[in-house]
């Protein structure tokens, strides 16, 4: 049967660590252990919502939505003087939707923008160059590890990419070849998480990923060595954050519906990272 939100309160369901079938109610899978193997009857529901969701479709209009809001609210604050600056919000703004970086954790004491920081853009190239790269990585990535998993991984590379930025920033920002900035955006962190855990996919189970995350890496480093006002720093978090990330999560394992939950938190905690910057601003 089921209830409420499909709700399944009887009957069996498929363990979300193993696969086995268990009862909706049983407090213990018989095969692996787990705990609690019905999710509370919302496994079926799960892992629907799982087949359903658009990973890059998702990340494209949320950011996309956001540069337009930041660009609207900044009025005549805009920037437009070059092609790098074109339709860029003002600082002021991108603050306020909550921009990460040294400034803003250490000297505003908001912490809380290492989760929104890479849902915003500071101009038009800035939000097209990310994303292009993010429309061809996303769905390979998430054809490989599922979407629940490349939204953990996009998630925990944009925050350990900027937590790195933040703290490179405040105390030993003028190391040779690495660069950061006292405010700091962009889904280029989170990107980079996402080339992480390709990396180590590919060291893992496909050559060919390997090869294809190392290209991705060659053309960034150079683009960001070459071009001025890129922060190395974030890439290069947001790298390591998705690697370790997809250690963790073992892509040769299939995706569990526990792995939905935690990608629901990590989207509900971005989005009570950016309500919190205009809470925390007026309060």
């Amino acid at each position: 049967m089921s209830s409420v939100f499909n709700r399944r309160t009887s009957g069996s369901v498929v363990c979300p660590s193993c696969g086995s079938l268990v009862g909706v109610r049983d407090a213990k899978c018989y095969s692996c252990g787990r705990s609690n193997p019905g999710l509370w009857g919302f496994g079926p529901v799960l892992r629907r919502l799982g087949a359903d969701f658009s990973f890059t479709h998702v990340v494209i209009g949320a950011c996309v939505t956001l540069w337009i809001a930041t660009l609207l609210m900044s009025g005549g604050s805009v920037g437009g003087g070059g092609i790098m600056s074109a339709l860029s919000p003002s600082s002021t703004v991108l603050i306020l939707f909550g921009a990460s970086g040294a400034y803003p954790v250490f000297g505003l004491g908001r912490w809380w923008t290492v989760l929104s920081a890479g849902w915003l853009h500071a101009g038009l190239l800035h939000v097209a160059m990310n994303m292009y790269w993010l429309w061809q990585m996303g769905p390979a990535l998430t054809e490989l590890f599922g979407p629940a998993r490349t939204v953990i991984i996009y998630t925990a590379g944009g925050v350990a990419g900027f937590t790195l930025s933040s703290v490179a920033g405040a105390y030993f920002p003028n190391l040779p070849f690495l660069r950061t900035a006292g405010l700091t955006i962009g889904a280029s962190a989170p990107l980079f998480g996402m080339i992480g855990a390709l990396y180590h996919y590919g060291r893992t189970g496909s050559s060919i990923a390997r090869q294809m995350a190392v290209s991705i890496m060659v053309q960034a480093v150079i683009f960001g060595l070459l071009v001025p006002g890129i922060d190395n720093y974030a890439h290069l978090g947001g790298f390591a954050g998705g690697y370790f990330t997809s250690a963790f999560l073992n892509p040769m394992t299939r995706e569990r519906g526990d792995h939905m939950i935690v990608a629901i938190l990590c989207l509900a905690a971005s989005a009570l990272a950016i309500a919190a910057s205009f809470v925390v601003l007026f309060r």
